[in-house]
């Protein structure tokens, strides 16, 4: 009672700290947020070239996005979409307010028509487009607002509408900025006579080549200041986004081996016949062996297997690899298993066995109707297509001469029709079920109707071709799924090891409970998925928090079921890429530099036979060597030293050139200079084709290369 009165006295105090925690709780995660402080860009997706990218619409559009991609697309997929194209816009939008483009209004309703010229909504009695149904429609959309309308196959909202009218602006003028420009980028015939020269005018050589491989790797000494001298000469190869090193331990929820052997001691029930709690009462299982054919489909239901029936005869090839030769073997009635059959317990029963066909040819007049599959806009009734296949089927069965007639006439399958409704020699898999029943289980000659998912088939068996057993199996399947208990059990280890890590080794205690560690390198801030562990957008949020530090660790949930601990183990920040990164990709750019100039300085002589006896290399020849395709006959690909030899005059020695697999010295030896051509309009045409086709993706790039460009989705993703 005492500590209360004394709370009661100072409860103004008490009031005053509490307030003051909570306001220094605000404060400290505004300074973490800065920019909520100081009206920064918190609501800003990216920034190019000024024009900003808001939250809001941004968002809105990758909704959008990810319903036009459909349930099997990410969020952050969607997101990158989005980002495309909305950076696209801002880029080219920098260079139509440049250069005024606009898309005016009679050019606008021009674009609409072109768009949405043959949607029905906007089209009068007569099937042509009517403006006024385009601006009723628009006006109806405006005023449901922000509820969705049909249009086609898509529900649209005003929103949408406007959001695709901007579009179809930006695409005309896109359309009209790349035609400039394609415009400008078309071959002279003097460019046209230049690329025919470089193609066909050659060269005969001699040459003396020091491989690098002469001098053996240990003798090249490459430090650490190689390396960066090498990486600041060449900034623009080495620069690198900032990146992310983890290693993950998986703990996956695999069931055990006493899963297994329980779920494979459950099936006792249908082996041998069981009494179990059944729906509140004591309920008899009969065994498997003991389920007539026509009960099968039931008894697998009530027995929940993971596997239906498929009430059709098999050839051998279509059983399970592994036990195809016990299960093709077993008599009628018979029952095998339970066996394990990746990942899955089964326990298989022999149905019926009989030889059948191994293909057939068949000819048939498929009679369509309302609600069939495929079935035409004119189609009849399920009824009247029945009446109408009887009436076939009995005239040409008094007459089959008449068949073609009727599949010129009547039949809507266009895949056979040219061949008179025929199907030439095919398996029993070919065809729909209902359709290969009938051709592969009765005689050659029969004819009848079959009614199938398409129609209603008047089928004729032409012929048969080979005989041989086929079986219908069932099979009771189960997959092998961990227990509450497994699960529990994974759970507890991948803690347990999380707390020995506080102290420990990641590495070493990893080894030590025999677990595998697995490396990722070079994780992007934008990126989803992590190798192995498939989508882990968060784990990658994590890893590039400004509060996790090298070393940091922890526990993650997977798709597949279990856990990952994962440790941070590298940070690398955007810019150059450091020295021990670079080596592995410099080490033999750096070597080939200092082997060059260590084989120049053995070198004496200023002609190739005078190398050629200095270094006792031979001297090699290569014929018709030519600029479009600077390879030398020997050397492989080598175009400095090709570039070298187009401006050397016959007989002239060239002096020693660094090329890409040693260092040479080349001699010509005739000048082959390709004859001139009449007209070169057609190398000029082919030359223009090729530019303006590439244009609009490399003037796109370079835009995008120059602009400015603030790219903030790490933060909302």
């Amino acid at each position: 009672m005492a500590v209360l009165n004394k709370i009661r006295q100072r409860s103004l105090f008490l009031i005053l700290i509490i307030a003051l925690a909570l306001f220094s709780f605000v404060l400290t995660d505004l300074f973490k947020n800065s920019d909520a402080l100081f009206g920064g860009a918190q609501d800003i997706v990216a920034t190019v070239n000024g024009k900003s990218i808001n939250q809001t619409d941004f968002m809105s559009r990758v909704e959008n996005m990810q319903r036009q991609l459909g349930p099997n697309a990410t969020s952050t997929q969607a997101m990158n979409r989005v980002y495309d194209q909305e950076v696209r816009r801002a880029v080219m939008a920098t260079q139509f307010e440049e250069l005024g483009l606009s898309v005016e209004q009679d050019q606008m309703k021009d674009l609409l028509k072109q768009n949405f010229s043959t949607y029905p909504e906007f089209q009068n009695e007569a099937g042509l487009f009517d403006e006024n149904k385009l601006t009723e429609y628009i006006a109806n959309l405006k005023a449901l607002e922000g509820d969705r309308a049909l249009l086609g196959n898509f529900q649209l909202s005003y929103n949408d509408w406007v959001n695709n009218e901007n579009s179809i602006a930006i695409g005309a003028q896109e359309t009209s900025y790349y035609n400039m420009i394609k415009a400008g980028v078309n071959a002279t015939l003097n460019e046209a006579e230049v690329d025919f020269l470089l193609e066909n005018s050659t060269r005969d050589i001699k040459y003396v080549q020091v491989p690098y491989s002469t001098i053996n790797d240990s003798l090249v000494d490459v430090t650490k200041s190689d390396i960066t001298a090498y990486i600041n000469e060449n900034k623009k190869k080495f620069e690198v986004e900032a990146s992310r090193d983890i290693v993950y331990v998986e703990f996956k929820e695999a069931p055990s081996l006493k899963d297994e052997g329980d779920l494979k001691s459950s099936f006792d029930k249908f082996s041998e016949g069981k009494i179990e709690f059944i729906n509140g009462q004591n309920d008899t299982i009969k065994p498997f062996a003991q389920i007539k054919a026509e009960d099968v489909q039931n008894y697998l239901g009530l027995a929940e297997s993971d596997e239906n029936y498929t009430d059709s005869f098999v050839k051998k090839t279509a059983l399970s690899a592994t036990f195809a030769d016990t299960l093709f073997n077993l008599n009628v009635g018979d029952v095998y298993g339970p066996y394990k059959d990746n990942g899955v317990i089964k326990l298989t029963k022999m149905v019926a066995a009989r030889q059948i066909p191994d293909s057939a040819k068949v000819r048939h007049i498929l009679i369509p109707h309302i609600g069939a599959n495929r079935a035409p806009a004119d189609a009849q009734t399920e009824a009247d297509a029945r009446k109408t296949a009887d009436s076939v089927l009995k005239i040409v069965r008094a007459n089959r001469s008449k068949f073609p007639e009727f599949v010129t006439a009547l039949s809507s399958d266009e895949g056979s029709i040219e061949n008179g409704g025929e199907y030439d020699f095919h398996p029993i898999t070919q065809m729909v079920k209902p359709f290969s029943d009938f051709e592969f289980l009765n005689n050659v000659g029969d004819i009848d109707v079959i009614p199938t998912q398409f129609g209603f088939h008047i089928i004729e068996i032409l012929d048969h071709k080979g005989s041989s057993k086929a079986v219908k199996v069932a099979t009771i399947a189960k997959k092998i799924e961990a227990s509450e208990e497994t699960i529990d059990n994974i759970f507890t280890e991948a803690s347990r090891f999380e707390i020995a890590i506080q102290d420990a080794s990641f590495q070493a205690m990893a080894e030590e409970r025999n677990l595998k560690v697995s490396p990722v390198n070079g994780i992007k801030v934008l990126d989803e998925n992590i190798p192995g562990l498939s989508s882990q957008r968060t784990m990658v949020r994590w890893a590039f928090n400004a509060e996790t530090k090298v070393g940091d660790y922890k526990r993650f949930s997977i798709p597949s079921g279990g856990y990952a601990v994962v440790q941070l183990v590298n940070e690398t920040k955007k810019g150059l890429m450091s020295s021990e990164n670079a080596s592995a990709t410099v080490l033999n750019d750096i070597r080939k530099e200092k082997k060059a100039k260590m084989i120049r300085e053995k070198i004496t002589g200023t002609t190739v036979d005078d190398v050629s006896k200095n270094q006792s290399r031979p001297t090699n020849t290569a014929a018709a060597v030519s600029m479009k395709s600077p390879t030398i006959s020997g050397a492989g690909s080598e175009p400095k030293v090709v570039g070298v030899l187009f401006g050397l005059s016959e007989s002239e020695n060239s002096g020693l050139i660094d090329g890409n697999k040693g260092v040479f010295m080349v001699q010509v030896t005739k000048v082959n200079e390709a004859t001139k051509i009449d007209n070169y309009q057609a190398i000029a045409n082919r030359l223009s084709t090729t530019r303006v086709n590439a244009a609009q993706t490399k003037v796109y790039n370079a835009l995008k290369e120059t602009a400015d460009i603030e790219d903030n989705r790490a933060r909302f993703y």
